[in-house]
């Protein structure tokens, strides 16, 4: 099985090639980067074979996507067309949800939430809290039973670090990183550790509270391109997983075709 997956994020488009069901790369491109968008697409697709029955030269593969930004869905899906002739499948549109959403309004929750947390639930086969950092943060909870319950949803770095900066006179604009010690001595690493230590502790807090929620205390997967600040000092995490939509992607695709077969 030949996949490209692809998670649009609202800064940037992470691209995986998967031939045979075995990674190949995941890459990062900036959404508003379109040329380098396109050659990183052509690129991973001419790296799948053509299907040997083909008289047309057709390649023996597809690509997925999951997506939180509509205008940048639309631009991937003309890229693969006028590029590549191919149509993306979408998750949560040509592809069902991996997973069931025991939540008001199933259809409103962005499938990255949903294929990660599939993702690591189809890992630890029990309850799993999933904690995505990227432009914003977002904890999730699935249940024993492999039920998506919901979660929390919170500014990451970039956007409170930028709150500050506009919505003060004299606050500087900082790059949030791993403090050197509790306290900041000046303004700027005051605001880093102020930062830095409410994620960890809202992490730490929003799954005690689960924990209370379901009676256990769940597994704890982390994930996204910010979380890799805060991991040192998480030790109640489990385990840190990069680009966790992207595999929960693939594992989207592959129960499709399961379903669809069997």
């Amino acid at each position: 099985m030949n996949i490209i997956a692809i998670d649009i994020g609202n800064t940037n488009i992470d691209i995986g090639l998967f031939l045979d069901g075995q990674e190949q790369f995941i890459k990062a491109v900036p959404g508003r980067a379109t040329a380098k968008l396109a050659q990183c697409l052509k690129s991973a697709w001419e790296e799948i074979p053509v299907l040997e029955t083909s008289k047309d030269k057709k390649r023996d593969g597809v690509i997925v996507l999951s997506s939180v930004k509509p205008a940048w869905t639309k631009l991937v899906r003309e890229i693969a067309k006028n590029d590549l002739g191919e149509k993306p499948y979408i998750i949560g549109k040509d592809i069902p949800l991996p997973m069931t959403l025991r939540v008001d309004k199933p259809e409103k929750v962005g499938t990255d939430r949903v294929v990660s947390a599939a993702a690591a639930y189809a890992v630890v086969e029990d309850a799993v809290v999933v904690a995505d950092f990227g432009t914003a943060v977002t904890i999730d909870l699935v249940d024993e039973k492999g039920v998506f319950r919901g979660g929390v949803i919170f500014p990451a770095f970039e956007i409170s670090a930028k709150a500050l900066k506009n919505n003060t006179a004299q606050l500087p604009k900082v790059k949030v990183t791993r403090p050197k010690a509790p306290y900041g001595k000046d303004t700027a690493e005051a605001i880093n550790c102020g930062l830095y230590y409410s994620a960890v502790g809202t992490l730490q807090e929003v799954t005690r509270r689960y924990a209370e929620k379901i009676g256990k205390w769940p597994q704890t997967v982390l994930t996204g391109s910010a979380a890799k600040v805060i991991r040192d000092d998480c030790n109640f995490i489990d385990s840190y997983v990069p680009n966790l939509v992207i595999k929960g992607i693939v594992l989207a695709y592959k129960k499709y075709i399961e379903e669809k077969i069997g």
